[in-house]
């Protein structure tokens, strides 16, 4: 926790842009956990898929490669990969067959159950030292975060597209 001599430091910029921390925050912590998910055989790719696709309802492509922070390419052989395994199945979509929907199927679901009780108790140790309600507001709070600037997002990718086009 910072001390008030600490705070009258001067801070980078990026000490202080909330961007860089979360950044920073989340490949440190990542980082950790990733150590995890080698030991047990998985590419941090695939834990990813895995862990966002796990105890959910079947996303489209583009919506997991956002979750996974994936370029789309990328998920798309990934999942080549992990359907060839028996981990993952992707499925049409009711009413748009532009879109390919994916689910973790019950092989899958049971191959990453011992890993995300593992998560589970990595991020108990990181949030244990600010308190179970800190936790929660922090984790509230970036759900927001998230919530709110999702489409933005979108659009940014798609004007990159647009401009390599």
């Amino acid at each position: 926790m910072a001390t008030a001599a600490s705070k009258k430091k001067a801070l980078r910029f990026v000490d202080d842009y909330l961007p860089a921390l979360l950044a920073q925050a989340s490949q440190l912590i990542s980082s950790e956990f990733h150590v995890v998910a080698r030991q047990h055989g998985f590419s941090v790719s695939e834990w990813r898929v895995m862990a966002s696709l796990a105890g959910g309802e079947p996303i489209s492509i583009g919506q997991l490669a956002q979750v996974t922070v994936t370029k789309q390419p990328t998920v798309t052989r990934l999942l080549d990969r992990m359907e060839s395994k028996g981990q993952v199945e992707r499925l049409p979509h009711d009413s748009d067959r532009r879109i390919t929907l994916v689910r973790i199927t019950r092989k899958g679901a049971k191959t990453v159950e011992q890993l995300m009780d593992l998560a589970r108790e990595h991020e108990r140790r990181v949030l244990e030292p600010f308190g179970l309600l800190r936790a929660e507001e922090l984790k509230t709070t970036l759900r927001q975060m998230i919530e709110l600037h999702a489409g933005a997002a979108g659009e940014v990718d798609e004007a990159e597209e647009d401009s390599q086009a």
